[in-house]
């Protein structure tokens, strides 16, 4: 029924959250740890790509660092189709990392 699909996204929406939370925290104490100055922020979008670009321009970034799949051989020449997509519309320079 539609109130089980809303709940499940609801359960879904709240995990993520406290996942991406527990990362950038972690993110955050390595960094302070280092000496180095470290913002997070967390946002849900429908589209990720666009959510990345939007608020590294907001937050007046100077570089993106993205992840890709880390695969080997040919598999490892293609990027996630969000980091493409982010390489693709971003004018802030993108670090790809593997």
């Amino acid at each position: 029924t539609m109130a089980m699909v809303e709940d499940n996204k609801e359960v879904f929406v709240r995990q993520a959250r406290e996942r991406a939370t527990k990362v950038l925290d972690a993110v955050q104490a390595m960094a302070a740890q280092a000496g180095v100055q470290c913002d997070t922020v967390t946002v849900s979008s429908d589209t990720p790509y666009q959510a990345n670009v939007q608020t590294a321009t907001e937050r007046g970034c100077d570089l993106i660092l993205m992840a890709s799949h880390g695969r080997r051989g040919i598999k490892g020449f293609l990027l996630g189709s969000e980091t493409n997509k982010v390489l693709t519309h971003s004018t802030i320079p993108v670090l790809v990392h593997r």
